[in-house]
């Protein structure tokens, strides 16, 4: 990409920019002992943006949170609770959504359109409110701006998760240092157009909403609409993001000198938050990353790239550490976007396999030995254009069935 534009904070996470704290603690929603609700407070009124679903069913936190953005476009605190998706739950959940961002605003002293709400977890349950009531109530002492507050939100969020998923960089904007950071959750349910992913971004950097708003639907455009571990959009999706402005910097715009330093900056937090999101695919094993070059256009390109790694015949040959291209060509042919059949090329890693769609001899236990590995990257050349796209996604494993025949159990 040239020049990088932004440097990796090692140890950062949401609190790392200037005017935000976190806490997280377990209040019962989840069987064991894990954390099952957090919170992330910014000092003053943050300019905010978000990005939902697509799914039709949208749960009673999105529903709330939306219509708190439409009201002014700051937040000041991001309300969180896993183990429970109060998704399809009629006009009980909706009150209880209600319920959750009016308590929080009043031990914060905040207004309830400040506080964003969302949830995870199993579909179609009422939330116990009692004990969701109680969690609320002692958020506010755990309150912390240092790595133990990011690091207790980030355990707060997860359900299936394996890992907790953060990423923090930092970059100058008119000779201040300007911090972006995000956090995940994600592990199941997980296609373009969102996954069953809930995304929290916190910057310092001076920006307002709407413009926030515009760089956060393309940035997602680029990482979270362009990962899937198995096809499905789930119901409570969300991505939100908090820009604090304590960075002292001007205003960013468009035309700023410095506003491709904080589009490089979040799209970097965004994808690498997306690939561990793949990464961390119930049961998976490997990351696929999936490349498409010469499309027609961009947008042919992602959807080519979408299609190839959201194939189950593709994942389960990854899985298997088949060097099976054929696969690959027919997800290909089957995206529903133009493709000249007589120039399309073919790499599993540096290993060609497929040149102007004419089969290439390749050493099995070459190829063999690339899939055992941790990561796997598939290359599409279509020799068509200058239309290019990356994806991601993970290989389709046995635990996978495991881990989602018994989910609610």
């Amino acid at each position: 990409m040239g020049q990088q534009l932004f440097t990796m904070v090692q140890d950062g996470g949401i609190t790392t920019p200037r005017g935000f704290k976190a806490a997280g603690m377990h209040c019962g929603l989840k069987k064991t002992d894990r954390h099952d609700i957090g919170v992330v407070v910014c000092d003053v009124p943050a300019a905010a943006a978000a990005v939902y679903t697509t799914n039709l069913f949208q749960a009673a936190p999105l529903q709330v949170t939306r219509e708190s953005l439409n009201e002014g476009g700051t937040l000041r605190a991001m309300l969180v609770n896993s183990g429970n998706a109060n998704a399809c739950t009629g006009e009980q959940g909706e009150a209880d959504a209600r319920s959750m961002q009016a308590q929080m605003a009043e031990v914060l002293g905040i207004s309830k359109n400040e506080v964003a709400v969302a949830s995870t977890g199993v579909i179609g349950v009422l939330l116990k409110m009692d004990r969701v009531s109680s969690g609320i109530a002692q958020l506010p002492a755990k309150l912390r701006s240092d790595a133990q507050g990011a690091d207790d939100f980030c355990k707060a969020i997860l359900t299936t998760d394996l890992v907790k998923k953060e990423v923090c960089v930092t970059f100058t904007v008119d000779g201040q240092q300007v911090t972006i950071a995000g956090a995940a959750k994600g592990s199941g349910m997980i296609h373009p157009n969102m996954a069953t992913m809930l995304g929290f971004v916190t910057t310092d950097a001076k920006i307002g909403s709407s413009l926030l708003q515009e760089v956060l639907r393309e940035v997602t455009d680029v990482s979270f609409n362009m990962i899937t571990v198995d096809g499905d959009t789930s119901t409570n999706d969300m991505l939100v993001a908090m820009a604090s402005g304590l960075a002292d910097n001007r205003e960013l715009t468009r035309s700023h000198p410095d506003f491709t330093a904080f589009e490089a900056g979040l799209r970097h937090v965004c994808q690498e938050l997306a690939k561990m999101i793949a990464r961390d695919g119930e049961g998976a094993t490997k990351l696929i990353e999936t490349v498409v070059i010469g499309a027609q256009s961009d947008a042919a390109a992602q959807a080519i790239a979408k299609t190839i790694i959201g194939s189950s015949l593709v994942k389960s040959a990854v899985f298997g550490a088949d060097a099976n291209w054929g696969r690959i060509i027919a997800a290909v042919g089957r995206a529903g976007q133009p493709v000249n059949v007589n120039t399309v090329d073919i790499r599993l890693g540096d290993i060609l396999m497929l040149e102007q769609s004419t089969p290439i001899l390749f050493d099995e236990d070459v190829a063999l030995e690339y899939l055992k590995g941790d990561t796997v990257v598939i290359h599409v050349n279509l020799n068509m254009g200058s239309g290019q796209a990356i994806a991601w996604g993970c290989d389709l494993t046995y635990d996978y069935v495991r881990i989602n025949a018994a989910y609610r159990t």
